[in-house]
């Protein structure tokens, strides 16, 4: 369900519907044959009316307000060199339009571009594992410059450079310190917004613009709050999902065009627009380690006991370091007072580095246990290690103390990013 903003519900909407289930006891269905999508224009069914609308020319005229598609036309006609996997999922057509057809891509620079019900046999999720065809063409390869891509409803984006994997929270970071070139935020930005498992990147760009920046439970509710309210102008989480205040949702097509925005006004790399973000703000070394399909009951017992160590953990080592603080997140909105509890085991240590622990979908299929993992370098330090070795030590405090292998019987996490 979304609210009349276009966003997710918030609570007070999910809840009030919840309480109205409690007292239905009958439903009717309309009798009408619900129009064609194919066909622009409005539709009585019933009492009610239906507009279909042209969703992909809608978009292309938002994003040309926000962007300068000439200057970016101008990088792609630069020997400029782009990749675009649609995963054959909804921003094929979107992404053709805007990359082929009005910035002058060569035909093919979208690739799977064709929606498919069965998002042709792959798993519509942009990230390392799933979009591996298109991270080799950049990680291991030369031919291109810049790669992107999109999920199966695409509001989610994973940004590639020659060599250079950009994690989602250094993104948010990223378009946060350069949200002027763009000449819809060339005015500045209220303020930025993070889900808790997001690293805490944009808070030191956000620290050093003199804007807001707030830390919130996961899920784009959460932000449409802080957006209505013109607290926030950009959001983002870790799981490849960012946007702004031009829609209540995360918008992957959007970062995708902001980066390459930046990339044309900056006239450099991916891979120098990261290095020179790191030299200016330091770098939060930053992964998310996905434990898929472990049974229920197992997953609620790891969980639990390191939930119920919380009090006795605060002033422990771990990792060589001291946990400053250690509880279960809490968010109390700062537009309607809700507060949203039980959110995720945090970890923060001494040094600004952090350790969160996330359980979901407990059920039947087993649940999915989410370890997110930071440690933060200053400007000077060693900022070009490996991501996963730089984080060694905290990836094996936390297995000894959350006991992860010894009780889920994983040796290693299903999904890395």
């Amino acid at each position: 369900m979304n609210g009349a903003n276009g966003g997710p519900a918030p609570e007070s909407l999910t809840d009030a519907i919840y309480a109205a289930t409690q007292v239905l006891d009958g439903y009717r269905i309309s009798p009408g044959i619900a129009p064609g999508l194919d066909v622009i224009g409005t539709f009585d069914l019933g009492p009610m009316q239906v507009e279909v609308i042209d969703g992909v020319e809608d978009y292309v005229a938002l994003m040309q307000q926000l962007f300068d598609f000439d200057r970016i036309a101008a990088l792609l006609r630069s020997n400029f060199r782009l990749a675009f996997d649609a995963m054959h999922a909804v921003t094929g057509p979107y992404a053709i339009r805007v990359f082929e057809e009005l910035l002058g891509a060569p035909a093919g620079t979208v690739r799977h571009g064709v929606p498919l019900e069965d998002f042709g046999g792959g798993h519509p999720d942009p990230n390392l594992t799933y979009a591996h065809d298109l991270a080799d063409l950049l990680l291991r390869g030369n031919a291109y410059d810049f790669g992107a891509a999109c999920d199966g409803d695409g509001d989610r984006n994973m940004i590639l450079g020659r060599a250079c994997f950009v994690n989602p929270s250094d993104s948010l970071a990223v378009l946060t310190a350069n949200a002027t070139l763009a000449p819809g935020y060339a005015g500045g930005l209220a303020g930025v917004a993070r889900s808790m498992p997001t690293s805490a990147a944009a808070d030191v760009v956000a620290k050093e613009l003199g804007i807001a920046c707030f830390e919130t439970p996961t899920g784009w509710k959460f932000f449409g709050n802080l957006l209505d309210a013109g607290r926030i102008t950009l959001c983002g989480e870790e799981s490849f999902g960012t946007g702004s205040n031009h829609i209540r949702e995360k918008d992957g097509l959007w970062a995708v065009l902001f980066w390459l925005q930046i990339l044309a006004v900056r006239s450099c790399s991916v891979a120098e627009v990261m290095a020179g973000h790191w030299n200016r703000f330091g770098r939060h070394y930053y992964s998310r380690h996905d434990y898929e399909a472990i049974a229920s009951q197992a997953a609620e017992g790891l969980y639990g006991r390191v939930r119920d160590q919380l009090p006795s953990l605060q002033g422990q080592n771990l990792a060589g370091r001291t946990i400053a603080t250690a509880d279960d997140f809490s968010y109390v909105d700062p537009v309607d007072g809700s507060v949203s509890g039980g959110q995720g085991l945090r970890l923060l240590l001494n040094d600004g580095s952090r350790v969160v622990l996330r359980l979901s979908g407990t059920g039947t299929q087993g649940a999915t246990l989410r370890l997110y993992l930071e440690r933060y370098v200053a400007p000077g330090g060693d900022l070009d290690q490996d991501p996963q070795q730089a984080l060694a030590d905290l990836i094996y405090a936390i297995d000894d103390l959350a006991e992860i292998r010894a009780r889920t019987g994983m040796a290693r996490p299903t999904v890395i990013t």
